[in-house]
């Protein structure tokens, strides 16, 4: 999907009726990384702002649902409270933390790794090298508890969801799929191309914070061998989260 034009970018958002406890703001149509950098940049300034009433604030790829109740506040006074945090959003990466994930990638662990080379001729290890060298944005959660829709994937690896699903897809399964890239946080069904798998945990209901990842937050992948693996493997066992993030400066990188 090519990206947003700068009119696209610009235009005012749409507020859109979802039943009479939330509102949907709605910055485009398409997926792209400066509209979601929006979405969540009004997500951050309207917690930021303590509104009463306003119950749960839920990012999408292009739009930001606003939760609210209205025996506290009105709808109009919601749009008007948005309206007047526009002019200081930012399509920057700012206010998220960076992951970086330990994958062990092909074998049994990333069964279609030399599929996705072969359909994208590319060797395996240059598959590998490719998505473990972006940094990819959380766009928003969904589909199961912690999982994080990441883009946006590099053109080279860009394929549509596999032709016959899986029943069953592990836990930790690092995927891609159309221009995204996720992790499977439990076992479940699923049609994405799976190249690899991370020992961590992104959802641990043992943990004060269940749920590692964000939207906002950025993910980088690098590849471990098996060894190293079945050790992080076996501290996420015992609840250890692995992995700690840092915090993402103006430009997006880790600080």
């Amino acid at each position: 999907m090519p990206p947003a034009t700068a009119d696209e970018t610009s235009k005012a958002p749409r507020f859109l009726a979802a039943g009479d406890t939330a509102v949907v703001v709605e910055f485009g149509t398409v997926v792209d990384r400066a509209i979601n950098r929006r979405v969540t940049s009004l997500g951050r300034a309207l917690r930021a702002a303590e509104m009463a009433g306003i119950v749960d604030l839920v990012p999408t790829f292009r739009s930001l649902m606003v939760h609210y109740d209205p025996t506290v506040v009105r709808r109009a006074a919601i749009e008007d409270k948005v309206n007047a945090l526009l002019p200081d959003l930012s399509d920057e990466a700012t206010g998220g933390r960076l992951w970086r994930v330990p994958t062990l990638y092909g074998g049994e662990y990333g069964p279609d790794l030399a599929d996705v080379a072969e359909r994208t001729g590319m060797t395996p290890e240059k598959v590998v090298e490719i998505h473990s060298g972006g940094t990819y944005e959380c766009y928003m959660m969904g589909f199961m508890p912690g999982l994080g829709y990441l883009g946006i994937l590099p053109d080279e690896l860009a394929l549509p969801r596999r032709t016959e699903p899986r029943v069953r897809v592990p836990g930790g399964s690092v995927s891609i799929a159309t221009n995204l890239t996720n992790i499977y946080t439990k076992e479940s069904p699923g049609g994405w191309h799976l190249l690899g798998r991370t020992p961590i945990e992104l959802f641990d209901l043992r943990r004060d914070e269940p749920i590692l990842l964000n939207a906002g937050d950025s993910v980088q992948f690098y590849e471990i061998d098996e060894a190293t693996y079945r050790e992080m493997r076996a501290r996420a066992d015992e609840g250890d989260p692995v992995i700690e993030p840092q915090e993402i400066d103006q430009a997006g990188d880790g600080a």
